[in-house]
């Protein structure tokens, strides 16, 4: 697929993804808290206000890095008034000294993170290596490395990160199989999953912690995923379309309180992503894990968080999204590799939805009366978007994601029937 074909995303020129924070004035840092840096004509910056994100807001054609810190600050104000009005609510009674004041933590609760790759060792060293600089005090990193052509992760976890991180080899292909090896030998009270392609912010651990230690009830808890950067037409065009974000207010979700979603709890897609969720490790293990016959690497392709999200709520957890709980993703960057994933997430919805009501059948009748409602809400939400410029390729990958979700009942029971969900509950 080229950028210039039927159903491509638009050309764009790079641009550089930037950390502003409004209470650090002309101060620009690099996703995932690499450094500072000193963008020139245009930016897209993830916007904070000590700390706590707003929103992402796009700036261009300022007269160097003063000039564009202070368009972007405007953008801010007049895009993102209405969290900004919130936030400063908030930090009036939290802030002194011009830093945030997060809730003390009586005792840091040991927190392990599982992190699954395969053949990746350059974007695996950037993680790690973003992930190592939180001052969290009590973590540790799994790596689980999944069905791997030869060594060369191993001996990047010998060489470059030995006593820091924990290597461990899983030779079955399968994301939801690579969690499961992660969770079996993790040690902290909450493991957490990001993915390799991902940078981890400093704050990232602490947020995660912090909405455990607010409620006992919650059994998960999912973050904000952030484009960590914007240089080819693809990762433009996935980011115009929502990207991975789920917003940037705090909300929980419980069967016990449900919200208006007319297909909740099947909306699991709604709650967060598998490259930033932790779990209660007591939970997720009552649970028996992910269901191995769901998630990347399987013919299921995909939904082993999903489904994962589900049966934290049917087992009577409450679910939480925590926006400070910062995960930059770097996005696909080829249009064929962005079609790809969408018929991968489709597949996933497909497969997370069989295997749910395989496990829970009573709730059959209930998905189908809210089925009728559930289509009008998302055509409506749909022809909303109409006045898309790139709806050409929104509808492209719209198609390629209903493709997915047809075959993914199909994939999930392939995965059971033929091994792949051998491990699954």
């Amino acid at each position: 697929m080229t950028a210039t074909a039927v159903g491509s995303p638009l050309v764009r020129p790079p641009v550089p993804v930037v950390d502003i924070d409004l209470a650090r004035p002309g101060e620009f840092r690099l996703p995932g808290d690499r450094g500072p840096t000193r963008p020139q004509r245009q930016a897209r910056a993830l916007v904070r206000l000590y700390g706590r994100p707003l929103g992402m807001v796009s700036a261009a054609g300022a007269a160097g890095p003063d000039g564009l810190w202070r368009a972007l600050a405007e953008t801010a104000h007049v895009e993102l008034a209405e969290q900004l009005t919130r936030l400063r609510a908030v930090d009036r009674a939290e802030t002194s000294g011009g830093g945030v004041r997060h809730p003390a933590l009586q005792q840091a609760p040991a927190i392990s993170v599982v992190v699954a790759t395969r053949d990746r060792p350059g974007k695996l060293r950037h993680c790690l290596r973003s992930l190592l600089r939180s001052t969290y005090p009590a973590f540790e990193v799994i790596v689980v490395d999944n069905a791997p052509s030869d060594g060369t992760t191993e001996a990047l976890i010998r060489e470059e990160f030995a006593g820091r991180v924990r290597y461990v080899r899983e030779p079955v292909a399968g994301l939801a199989r690579a969690h499961n090896t992660g969770l079996a030998r993790v040690r902290g009270s909450v493991v957490a999953f990001t993915d390799d392609d991902t940078l981890v912010d400093p704050g990232w651990l602490p947020a995660l912690a912090g909405t455990f230690a607010r409620d006992p009830r919650i059994g998960c808890v999912t973050g904000l995923i952030v484009p960590a950067e914007l240089e080819t037409p693809a990762q433009n065009a996935l980011e115009r379309q929502g990207g991975f974000a789920k917003g940037y207010v705090p909300r929980t979700w419980s069967l016990s309180d449900p919200p208006g979603d007319p297909l909740f709890p099947f909306t699991a897609g709604r709650f967060g992503s598998g490259a930033n969720m932790a779990f209660r490790t007591d939970a997720l293990r009552a649970l028996g894990g992910f269901d191995a016959a769901t998630g990347a690497g399987t013919p299921g392709r995909g939904g082993d968080d999903l489904l994962a999200f589900f049966e934290i709520l049917t087992a009577g957890h409450t679910l939480a999204y925590q926006p400070s709980a910062i995960i930059w993703h770097c996005h696909r960057r080829t249009g064929d590799a962005v079609a790809a994933q969408a018929f991968g997430y489709g597949a996933g919805l497909g497969a997370y939805l069989t295997g749910a009501l395989l496990r829970h059948p009573r709730r059959l009748p209930a998905l189908l009366r809210r089925l009728p409602r559930g289509i009008r809400y998302a055509m409506t939400r749909s022809h909303a978007r109409g006045a898309d410029p790139e709806a050409g390729w929104s509808r492209h990958l719209a198609l390629l994601e209903i493709r997915g979700m047809v075959y993914g009942p199909c994939g999930y029971l392939r995965g059971r029937l033929t091994g792949a969900g051998a491990g699954a509950r």
